[in-house]
C-alpha cells in the first residue's frame, strides 16, 4: 500500500510539472520563439530609404544623335561623357546615321535597357516624333537637344534659335560686302531637319527685306564638307563668276565650298554656322569671313541637367535657349578651344 501511494505521488508531481511548463510556454508563436536569453525586439521606426531605394545604382541616361560623323555632334557627345563622369551617371550615346528609323530603334533599345531618361537629337522633325511617342509610352522623360522634333509631348527642349542664326549670317554678309545687290548660292542642311528649316527661314527673312539680292542656286549638302565641295564644283561650272557670296547653313559645308572655290582660283566670301575648330582657323586665316558660334557643350549639359531634374521629379522649362555668338576676325581668339 505504501508502495502504491509513493507511485501515485510521483505521478501527481510529474503532472504538475508538465502543467507549469505548458503555462510558461503558452504565449510563444507556433514554430517556436526566441531563445530565453534573446534581447527584446527593436520597436523603433527605421530611417526612410534613400531615393535610389537603397540600391546605390547610377542614373542611366542615353542619347541618340542624328549623326556622330561631324564635329558639332561629336562635341555634344564628348561633353556628355565628361558631364556623366563628373556627375557619376551612366551614359551611352548612339549614332543615328542620318536616319529616323535608326533613331527610333535606338530609343527602343534604350527603353529595353532601362534608362532613366533619353536625350533626342533628331534627324527629321516629323519622322522622329515616333521616338517621343515611344519614350512617353514607357514613362521615360525625353529631352530634345540642338534640333527640334514636332511633338507636343517632348519633355523639354534645349537648343539655340536657328531662325536668328540664318538672319545673323545673311545680315553679316550684307555688311561685309557693303551693298545689297549681289548674287548668292545657299547650301542647306538635311531637308526636313529643324535647323535646315529654321536657318533657311532666317535667311529668307533678310532676303525679303533686300529684293536686289539674287539667289542663283540652293540645295542641300547634308551638313557634309565633301558633299558641299561637290555641289560647289557644279555651281561653279554652271554660274561661274556670277557667284558673289556663299551662304552655308553650317561650317562643314562652308569649308567644303571654300575648297572648291580655291581650287577654281575664285575668291568668293563664305560664311557658316557652328564655330567648329576648322572654322575658327578659317576665320583667322581669311578663308571664311565669319561663323555663328553654337555652344555644343552648353546645349548638351543643359539637356542632361534637365533630364536629371525630370528623373528627380523637379519641374523644367519647356524650352531652354542658348544664344549664338558671331565669330569674326576681330574676336576669333575668344573661341579657340571653346565647345
Amino acid at each position: 500500500m505504501k508502495k502504491l501511494s509513493k507511485v501515485l505521488a510521483m505521478l501527481l508531481a510529474a503532472a504538475m510539472m508538465l502543467f507549469v511548463l505548458a503555462a510558461c510556454g503558452g504565449d510563444q508563436p507556433s514554430g517556436g520563439g526566441a531563445a530565453p536569453d534573446a534581447p527584446p525586439a527593436d520597436t523603433t521606426t527605421p530611417d526612410a530609404p534613400p531615393a535610389d531605394g537603397g540600391s546605390g545604382e547610377k542614373l542611366k541616361i542615353g542619347a541618340t544623335f542624328y549623326s556622330l560623323q561631324n564635329e558639332f555632334t561629336m562635341r555634344m557627345d564628348n561633353a556628355a561623357k565628361k558631364w556623366a563622369e563628373e556627375n557619376n551617371v551612366e551614359y551611352v550615346g548612339y549614332d543615328g546615321q542620318y536616319d529616323a528609323a535608326t533613331q527610333l530603334s535606338q530609343v527602343e533599345t534604350m527603353i529595353t535597357n532601362g534608362v532613366d531618361a533619353i536625350i533626342l537629337n533628331p534627324h527629321d522633325a516629323d519622322a522622329c516624333a515616333a521616338c517621343v511617342d515611344a519614350a512617353v509610352a514607357a514613362g521615360i522623360p525625353i529631352i530634345g537637344v540642338n534640333t527640334m522634333v514636332n511633338s507636343p509631348d517632348l519633355t523639354s527642349y534645349v537648343g539655340s534659335q536657328d531662325v536668328s542664326a540664318g538672319e545673323d549670317i545673311m545680315n553679316y554678309m550684307i555688311d561685309y560686302l557693303g551693298r545689297d545687290d549681289f548674287n548668292i548660292v545657299i547650301i542647306e542642311g538635311p531637308m526636313g531637319q529643324s535647323a535646315q528649316l529654321q536657318r533657311f527661314e532666317g535667311i529668307s527673312n533678310v532676303l525679303a527685306e533686300h529684293p536686289n539680292i539674287t539667289t542663283l542656286d540652293c540645295n542641300t549638302a547634308n551638313w557634309s564638307r565633301s558633299e558641299a565641295m561637290t555641289l560647289m564644283e557644279t555651281w561653279i561650272a554652271t554660274h561661274g563668276d556670277k557667284i558673289d557670296a556663299v551662304i552655308a547653313e553650317n561650317d562643314e559645308m562652308a569649308l567644303g565650298a571654300r575648297e572648291a572655290l580655291k581650287a577654281a582660283q575664285m575668291d568668293v566670301p563664305c560664311i557658316g554656322v557652328d564655330g567648329i575648330t576648322d572654322a575658327v582657323t578659317a576665320v583667322r586665316d581669311g578663308d571664311m569671313i565669319a561663323s555663328d558660334f553654337q555652344n555644343a557643350e552648353g546645349q548638351m549639359t543643359g539637356a542632361l541637367d534637365a533630364a536629371v531634374k525630370c528623373i528627380n521629379g523637379e519641374s523644367v522649362e519647356k524650352e531652354i535657349w542658348i544664344p549664338f555668338e558671331m565669330i569674326t576676325p576681330e574676336n576669333y581668339e575668344e573661341f579657340v578651344g571653346r565647345y
